[in-house]
């Protein structure tokens, strides 16, 4: 039901985007067939299924890629997750005389790792494309701004999975930079491992998701209940309030709280249409002061605009507590890694700006501030790729978390600090 809302939507909103005849495969999990397994849509254009066997997320990306540039076509492009794109035409940037030649020739270049019979495989569906290979070398020979229309012409639309938290900011940089002139649709809603809702509306920029009654079980926690909140069910949602997701869903897991606050935008119907708020579990709090994800990363983004010429490519943060005896004698604080593009070092006072802009933002962080409760933000450049390296290392087909609670991850990062 949610893949036939999502293709007559997807077909009602961008005509062109779906080949008249066409066919899309439907990926489930075995075992549950009401729960998706990774990547729920269906797959208008498939990366062949052997590519699962590929030894890194790296790999696997770039497997995909040589294979969407076949198909110079292509309508609709679809990622798991923007990030993953985004690393995807990170790799264009590097590989792009490598992907060349083996367009050209038909052949896949060694993949350390990769058995035999799958290289085979894959070897197989690999035909050589010398017209194909030309128009790559051209187009990237002219720099990358708008890459991916340039190199799929007949492109109406990119999907992902999610566009909020922090996939927002991969969408932003890929909207100014690769895939300028394309729209973005984010077609479900996801949590707890389960479909929750779809979204009917993909020509406009904020996504909203119709709940489907019938997809899981959800209740809802008031999120300025004046006394000890009840959950509530669909129909008894208020228009303009925001509410706590609680899921029951998968075979043994029963009234998950998801850390996931949606806000009630308003009904199709008699269902409930939502947008998504804020993750709960990327809230940054050394002292109980409780500063949201979106919001730290609008101050971070206000901040930049007084780094002339700076162009955030990523970050994350990181609460004192985690660094252990590293973070020394001071007070409680936060940390803050960040790859930037356009600057190679920034002075004590444009470091500076990102606490100030904080405290300008959220009274009580100002407040812990002058009481000296919370010590100076600090602030970390580290290489390029880093984050590529990081999503790595996660090893998950989740968005990535904004605050890092793993001693493994912040050791990684902070081994690629270079300011």
């Amino acid at each position: 039901q949610g893949s036939l809302l999502y293709l007559d939507a997807l077909g009602a909103a961008f005509p062109r985007a779906l080949a008249r005849r066409g066919t899309a495969l439907l990926h489930w999990s075995p075992g549950c067939p009401r729960a998706p397994a990774g990547w729920p849509l269906p797959t208008l254009y498939c990366t062949p299924a052997a590519a699962a066997e590929l030894p890194s997320r790296a790999a696997a990306l770039r497997l995909q890629l040589l294979f969407a540039l076949r198909r110079r076509a292509l309508r609709v492009l679809e990622a798991g997750l923007a990030a993953e794109l985004h690393d995807a035409l990170v790799a264009l940037r590097s590989e792009w005389p490598r992907l060349a030649q083996e367009l050209q020739l038909g052949r896949l270049s060694p993949q350390p790792g990769l058995p035999e019979a799958v290289r085979d495989q894959l070897q197989a569906l690999l035909t050589p494309g010398a017209a194909r290979a030309a128009e790559l070398r051209a187009e990237c020979a002219r720099g990358f701004e708008g890459i991916v229309l340039r190199l799929w012409p007949r492109l109406e639309v990119v999907v992902v999975r999610t566009m909020h938290g922090t996939e927002r900011l991969y969408c932003d940089s890929l909207r100014q930079a690769d895939c300028q002139g394309l729209p973005f649709y984010c077609p479900f809603y996801q949590a707890a491992g389960a479909l929750l809702g779809v979204n009917l509306w993909p020509a406009e920029p904020v996504p909203r998701f119709l709940l489907c009654p019938d997809w899981a079980f959800c209740e809802f926690l008031p999120c300025l209940a004046s006394k000890e909140p009840r959950t509530v069910l669909l129909d008894e949602l208020w228009e303009g309030h925001e509410y706590g997701l609680v899921v029951t869903a998968q075979p043994g897991e029963y009234r998950c709280c998801t850390g996931e606050v949606l806000k009630v935008t308003g009904f199709h119907k008699q269902c409930p249409v939502v947008e998504h708020v804020r993750r709960e579990s990327q809230t940054l709090s050394v002292r109980g002061e409780s500063i949201p994800e979106e919001q730290f990363c609008q101050s971070l983004c206000r901040t930049l605009r007084m780094w002339p010429g700076a162009r955030l490519i990523d970050y994350v943060c990181v609460e004192s507590s985690l660094l252990g005896d590293s973070s020394g004698p001071c007070a409680p604080h936060y940390e803050v890694f960040m790859e930037l593009q356009g600057l190679r070092d920034l002075s004590e006072g444009q470091r500076y700006k990102l606490d100030q802009c904080l405290q300008e933002d959220f009274p009580i962080y100002k407040s812990f501030r002058f009481k000296g409760s919370i010590g100076p933000l600090r602030l970390h450049l580290v290489r390029p790729r880093s984050f590529t390296r990081l999503r790595e290392a996660l090893g998950s087909p989740m968005p990535m978390p904004r605050v890092l609670r793993e001693e493994q991850l912040l050791r990684l990062i902070q081994g690629a600090v270079v300011s």
